[in-house]
C-alpha cells in the first residue's frame, strides 16, 4: 500500500486554490493508501512573527480539514513541531547538502525577486521540507506545480545522504494535482499574499461581496460569450456539475434571450459555495467550540507520526555513526 504525504502552512484562511489544488485531493488519497498529513507550524516561522495568530492559523487548518471529512482513523495528522525528530534528521541531511542546490531553489529565489529579506529559515526550508518527506518513507508527495522541485530535493538530498553512509532513506516521487492552480479574484494565481483569495467558508454578505470583485464586463446577457478563459466560468467549473457547466456554456455561447448575465452567473457561484461548504461551515463551528477534542486528533497523530519518524531517525544516526 502506498504512504502518501504531504504539508500545509498555516499562514492564513484556507481558500479555493487550497481546497481544490491540495485538500481535497488528501481526503481523496486517504481511500487510495496510508495518509499523513501535518501541519507545517515549523515553516510558517519562516515569514509569519506573530505567536498569537500561528496558534489560531494552525487550529484553523486542523478544523477545516476535520470538517471536511478528514477521518483521524484512516489518516495521521498532526502539528509538525509536535514530531521533533524531522528537525534532528533535517540537520543530518544539511550536512551532505551542497550550497548550491539551496541557491537554486524557486522559492527562495522568487521571495527574492520580490524584495523579501531573506533569513537562514527561508534558505534552509527545503532542507526542512526534505526531512519532513523522507522521515515518513513517503511513496508519494501530492504537490502543485510549485512544488515538484521540492520532492527532487527530497530525492537528491536522500540520494547524498546514502552515498555518503549507506542506503538509508525510501526515494519518494510526486504526484501532480489535478487542479494545480486556481485563478484568484484579481484573475492571478490565487494566493493569501495576493490578497485575491476567497476563504472556502465565507458566507452571506461577505460571499457576496467578495463574488462581486470578480472582473466582468458591459456585454449583455444577450451577446455570444466564449467561456473559455472567463473567470466566472473558472470557478463555476470547479463547482458545479459537468451537465449544468455544460448547459451554461452552451447559453452563453449562443447568447440571446437565453443568455446567462453576469449577475446570475454569480448568483449561481455563492449558492454552488453554501452546496459545497455548508455543511462543513457548520461542523467547523462546531469543532472551534470544541477544542479539547481537535487537541486530541492532533496529538494522537504526533503520537503515530513520531513513531513512524523515530524509526528513520534511528535509521540514520546509525547509518552516520551517531549510534
Amino acid at each position: 500500500m502506498k504512504r502518501f504525504l504531504s504539508g500545509v502552512q498555516p499562514s492564513g484562511l484556507p481558500h479555493l486554490g487550497n481546497y481544490f489544488g491540495a485538500i481535497a485531493m488528501h481526503l481523496a488519497l486517504a481511500q487510495e493508501g496510508e495518509a499523513y498529513w501535518f501541519i507545517a507550524d515549523l515553516h510558517a516561522l519562516t515569514s509569519l512573527k506573530d505567536a498569537a495568530r500561528l496558534r489560531e492559523m494552525t487550529r484553523e487548518i486542523a478544523v477545516t480539514y476535520l470538517a471536511l471529512g478528514l477521518d483521524p482513523q484512516r489518516t495521521v495528522f498532526w502539528r509538525q513541531s509536535d514530531v521533533p525528530e524531522v528537525t534532528e534528521v533535517a540537520w543530518l541531511l544539511s550536512s551532505v547538502t551542497g550550497m548550491g542546490l539551496l541557491e537554486r531553489g524557486h522559492s527562495y529565489k522568487d521571495k527574492l525577486a520580490h524584495g523579501v529579506t531573506p533569513n537562514v529559515g527561508l534558505f534552509y526550508y527545503p532542507v526542512l521540507m526534505a526531512a519532513d518527506i523522507l522521515c515518513f518513507d513517503a511513496d508519494e508527495v501530492p504537490v502543485g506545480k510549485d512544488q515538484i522541485q521540492h520532492v527532487e530535493f527530497a530525492q537528491d538530498m536522500g540520494g547524498a545522504f546514502d552515498a555518503a553512509y549507506c542506503p538509508t532513506f525510501k526515494r519518494p516521487e510526486w504526484r501532480m494535482s489535478p487542479t494545480p492552480r486556481v485563478l484568484g479574484l484579481d484573475g492571478q494565481k490565487m494566493s493569501k499574499s495576493y490578497g485575491n483569495a476567497l476563504w472556502i467558508f465565507e458566507e452571506g454578505k461577505a460571499l457576496n461581496k467578495a463574488l462581486g470583485k470578480l472582473p466582468t464586463d458591459s456585454r449583455p446577457p444577450s451577446e455570444p460569450k466564449e467561456p473559455e478563459g472567463m473567470l466566472l466560468f473558472e470557478w463555476l467549473k470547479l463547482l458545479l456539475a459537468p451537465a449544468e457547466y455544460e448547459q451554461l456554456c452552451t447559453r452563453a455561447r449562443a447568447g440571446g434571450e437565453q443568455g446567462p448575465g453576469y449577475g446570475e452567473l454569480k448568483q449561481r457561484l455563492a449558492a454552488a459555495m453554501d452546496e459545497r461548504f455548508g455543511a462543513a461551515r457548520e461542523e467547523r463551528k462546531r469543532l472551534l467550540a470544541n477544542p479539547q477534542h481537535v487537541d486530541g486528533v492532533l496529538a494522537d497523530g504526533a503520537r503515530r507520526a513520531s513513531a513512524v519518524a523515530r524509526a528513520v531517525r534511528d535509521r540514520a544516526y546509525k547509518a552516520c555513526g551517531l549510534r
